[in-house]
């Protein structure tokens, strides 16, 4: 069993910072990919932010170099630092990981967070 948890979301004024984390739990061989993805209302999914497990981050446009991604391998955990945030940020930020979990066996296997509220209102 694989599981991936979130935290840190909430409620923040125009310009406040969060921080969430997400950290994978269960039996795997490898966390390879870890992605931030979030989805607005009547919006569907889209990229936030993809890390590989050495590193070098890629953001998605709208970013504008606000947000930044980073991973603790030893604690199998990837953090999203959100600073400066705007009313258009508002939406359910979901972790994402592709995992090898078995050695043997090449093909990634894909799992998601429950998901995270967060809401930018003053």
């Amino acid at each position: 069993q694989v599981q991936l948890v979130e935290s840190g979301g909430g409620l923040v004024q125009p310009g406040g910072s969060l921080r969430l984390s997400c950290t994978a739990s269960g039996s795997f061989f490898s966390i390879n990919i870890m992605g931030w993805y979030r989805q607005a209302p009547g919006k569907q999914r889209e990229l936030v932010a993809i890390i590989p497990r050495g590193g070098g981050a890629i953001y998605g446009d709208f970013v504008k170099g606000r947000f930044t991604s980073s991973r603790d391998n030893a604690k199998n955990t990837t953090y999203l630092q959100m600073n400066n945030l705007k009313p258009e940020d508002t939406a359910v930020y979901y972790c994402n990981a592709r995992m090898t979990v078995y050695r043997t066996d090449r093909n990634d296997y894909i799992y998601w967070g429950q998901g995270t509220q967060v809401t930018v209102s003053s």
